[in-house]
């Protein structure tokens, strides 16, 4: 290589004769690309450093310069997950960059062609992630990642080596002359184009760990990376088969990461990072996770904040009759936060000990003021966030139109209903399957967004093909938050105290799944509130595919439900304003009267064939 010409002949030295480079002994190759290379050496007392230089040494005068500066710069930034460089220097005009390898490796090293489990190659590209952030943030690009320049400790910790040693490569210098045509400063838009360009290749790293081979078979990452769209036509996906299973919301990381359409990438690193650990803290607690996400965050900020006009609502709470629950019902249902908060303090397992003689959940707001009392009912109305919460005037605004979009298809799922189902358990279960996303929504602001974006088509690659196909919500909830929105929603329910049956009815029904007859009335419940909603949301998709995806919801549920076409754009443009609460008053008692009892959910079937010949109510009236 040319770097030995400084120090040995050109004729190949004996197995035995040592190679030098300066004062250290060059004892491997531990990886080189096109632009630059790293080799293991040692000092004279044996302490192993690891060396990182440009394959084309720069020329002597403002290039070398250059290199010596932007070198330096780097150096000086101290992180734990950035390799403190030891020395920077030249030796015969090759300039380098040393890093202490006591006690590491490379990543290039640990990894087999078995590959990594999930969780541990996520885990170490999180840590080089939070460097190289850092690094990002103070205007510092790499320039050429390697798995090579990755090291990782006897602990386990990654950092990442090798900044800037490349900035003189003739890929710098294209994407500088690139930047030369950008209005307002190319060196903002040349770092910002090159801190794209890592936040790639570290995505190429991720595929290779969790592949076990290195994708495109190219192990240079930057020549992997120049086959990619926009600078070749070649596809990156994750494989099926490995050594080590994938989870899925890490598959929809990785497969972003490498995105053929690059506006589906991932911008920069904290992007990438914050994905990777929202999935492994859902990996890593035995509950499956996801609260970890949201702890922090429901305890600052609730789990929704009161609706708009949360004050006025308060006031007529103050002026309500005691005898009656049906208006103060009425009153609460305007407000999907104190809806919800009465559905959580009614469900824990203590207060249906002490005040419901059953062991079914209670699903409407009338039964859960019967149980808590005006005074209850005020009192958690206090406790409730006032509106919009931390939210700015766009993410209000956002999360206003969503829960108006909630209450639309509670609407025409009520509308939709067969007879004798109560109204107000169709309603608040059609909302609570929708309870992911609102609480994204909220609390997730930016990330709701991203993901609404990842959703939407492209422009097509060439004129007269169909648009570039956005991800599917799910994908694109694992691609940002590393977790399903559903799977969110779920676990806060869960979290309120909400049982296992009702669980189970505001798992929104996938749509890829087959649509079966029901076996219960709680299948029945799921099947109408995912009904309803599919329904909604086919009439947010653009004009050209309103009617399609409409036709697909009847054809999936219209057996079930006697629906057809018609009926279900009758029932999606006047879904009625009935009021919700619409059965006899229920008297404000407690104690296990007939007003506070919850009848268990398999039971509701053969109640409702029992009450149907001589009373309006009927499956889900008891709740």
């Amino acid at each position: 290589m040319r770097i030995m010409s400084a120090t040995a002949p050109d004729s190949a030295p004996r197995a035995a004769a040592p190679r030098y480079f300066g004062r250290l002994q060059l004892l491997r190759l531990l990886g080189k690309s096109q632009h630059t290379m790293s080799w293991l050496v040692a000092e004279r007392d044996g302490h192993e450093l690891m060396l990182v230089l440009p394959r084309v040494a720069p020329q002597a005068g403002a290039a070398l310069e250059r290199w010596h500066q932007a070198v330096r710069r780097a150096s000086r930034l101290s992180h734990p997950h950035l390799a403190p460089a030891v020395d920077v220097g030249a030796h015969e005009g090759w300039p380098f960059v040393a890093y202490d390898m006591a006690g590491r490796a490379t990543l290039a090293d640990r990894v087999t062609k078995k590959g990594l489990p999930g969780p541990e190659a996520a885990t170490l590209v999180a840590q080089v992630l939070q460097g190289l952030a850092y690094a990002h943030d103070a205007g510092v690009v790499h320039g050429d990642l390697q798995t090579s320049m990755c090291l990782v400790d006897d602990q386990g910790q990654a950092r990442l080596a090798g900044l800037e040693v490349a900035c003189e490569s003739p890929v710098a210098q294209a994407l500088a002359a690139t930047a030369l045509g950008h209005h307002g400063g190319s060196q903002l838009s040349t770092q910002r184009a090159a801190a794209e360009r890592d936040v790639l290749a570290l995505g190429l790293v991720l595929h290779g760990l969790l592949a076990g081979a290195p994708a495109l078979e190219e192990a240079d990452i930057g020549r992997a990376l120049a086959q990619l769209p926009p600078f070749g036509r070649e596809i990156v996906r994750l494989p099926w088969s490995g050594i080590h299973p994938v989870a899925e919301p890490l598959r929809a990381i990785v497969n972003r990461a490498t995105d053929r359409q690059e506006r589906q990438r991932y911008r920069n690193a904290r992007t990438l990072l914050h994905a990777l650990e929202g999935w492994l803290k859902t990996e890593s607690a035995a509950d499956g996770g996801v609260l970890g996400l949201l702890s922090d965050k429901l305890r600052a900020a609730g789990v929704l904040p009161a609706s708009a006009g949360a004050g006025a609502r308060a006031a007529r709470l103050a002026l309500m009759e005691r005898d009656r629950t049906n208006e103060l019902a009425e009153v609460v249902l305007e407000d999907l936060a104190l809806s919800f908060e009465l559905l959580r303090a009614v469900n824990t397992a203590q207060v249906r000990g002490a005040q419901v003689s059953g062991g079914g959940p209670v699903l409407t707001v009338r039964r859960a003021i019967a149980m808590l009392g005006v005074d209850g009912v005020r009192r958690l109305a206090t406790t409730l966030r006032p509106w919009p919460g931390p939210l700015d005037e766009a993410g209000a605004v956002e999360l206003e139109r969503l829960v108006e979009r909630c209450k639309r298809a509670g609407r025409v799922a009520m509308a939709l209903r067969p007879p004798y189902y109560d109204g107000e358990v169709v309603y608040l279960i059609t909302l609570l399957q929708n309870l992911g996303r609102l609480v994204v929504q909220y609390h997730f602001a930016d990330d709701a967004a991203q993901v609404h974006r990842l959703m939407q088509p492209g422009m097509p690659v060439r004129a007269g093909e169909p648009p570039e196909p956005g991800m599917s919500e799910e994908g694109a909830a694992y691609a940002v938050l590393g977790a399903d929105i559903d799977a969110i929603g779920l676990a806060v329910a869960r979290w309120w105290g909400l049982e296992e049956g009702v669980l189970a009815m505001i798992r929104r029904l996938p749509s890829s799944a087959n649509v079966h007859l029901p076996e219960s009335d709680d299948d029945t419940l799921r099947l109408l509130a995912s009904c309803a909603n599919e329904a909604v949301d086919a009439t947010l998709l653009p004009p050209v595919k309103h009617l399609p995806a409409l036709q697909r919801v009847v054809q999936r549920y219209g057996r079930l439900f006697d629906l057809n076409l018609r009926g279900l754009q009758q029932a999606l443009s006047d879904p009625g304003q009935d009021r919700i609460a619409q059965t006899a008053p229920m008297p404000l008692e407690v104690d296990g009267s007939p007003a506070t009892r919850s009848a268990s959910p398999g039971s509701l079937r053969a109640a409702a064939m029992l009450r149907s010949a001589r009373t309006p109510g009927g499956p889900g009236a008891a709740r």
